[in-house]
């Protein structure tokens, strides 16, 4: 690792705005050792193990959920070159194998996540700000269509969280922040070579400035 401090991108977006589309296909046009990731989601504060209404209930959609100290450290260590190792978070699934994560240094490194813009101090760090945001009702969609897909959570419990939860954090912690982002991208279609190809014009500009 050379002693040059890494380029730190902040990539941020509503739930259901394809952010992990996004992000996928970004680190898709890196090599390995060119690019690493930071994730927000990986310093939730363990709530414990929840019943299902217990679950509905729990506000996740607060920066007070997410432990942002921890999280600046981290991204302080890979900014010095030092490798991070971090125990993914398994969203209250007590069935969820955990891994331990091993997060090394690039020169390339993204941070993403709903509150990246929020936490002051990490938002000082990021040299190039993306936001990512999609229609309210494309969002939704998307939202349920993934959490019973991936969560097993009924529809209701997820309009619930949507309406009291999700809209009122995203307009209070995350939209405030939009016009001071360096790139907005609307990403309504769920077309993936439009994305694919947002993501390889910005990769080509970075990667010619520091991945020589």
């Amino acid at each position: 690792m050379n002693n040059n401090k890494p380029l730190i991108i902040g990539i941020a977006g509503g739930s259901g705005s394809g952010k992990t589309f996004f992000l996928n296909s970004f680190l898709h046009h890196f090599k390995n050792d060119e690019v690493t990731l930071l994730s927000q989601d990986d310093y939730y504060i363990p709530a414990g193990e929840m019943t299902q209404e217990e679950n509905k209930l729990y506000n996740f959609d607060l920066p007070s959920t997410i432990d942002d100290e921890q999280f600046l450290i981290d991204i302080k260590k890979l900014i010095k070159g030092d490798v991070v190792y971090k125990k993914e978070y398994n969203f209250n699934n007590p069935l969820a194998v955990v891994k331990i994560l091993e997060i090394n240094p690039a020169p390339i490194l993204i941070v993403e996540g709903l509150f990246i813009l929020h936490f002051q101090k990490i938002s000082e760090l990021l040299s190039l700000r993306i936001f990512i945001e999609a229609d309210e009702d494309v969002a939704l969609q998307r939202r349920i269509k993934r959490d019973g897909m991936e969560r097993g959570y009924p529809e209701d419990d997820v309009l619930y969280k949507w309406e009291n939860h999700v809209v009122p954090a995203y307009k209070e912690f995350l939209l405030p922040y939009r016009d001071d982002c360096n790139k907005i991208i609307i990403n309504n279609n769920d077309t993936p070579d439009d994305i694919i190809r947002i993501t390889e014009e910005i990769s080509d500009e970075l990667k010619t400035k520091y991945c020589k």
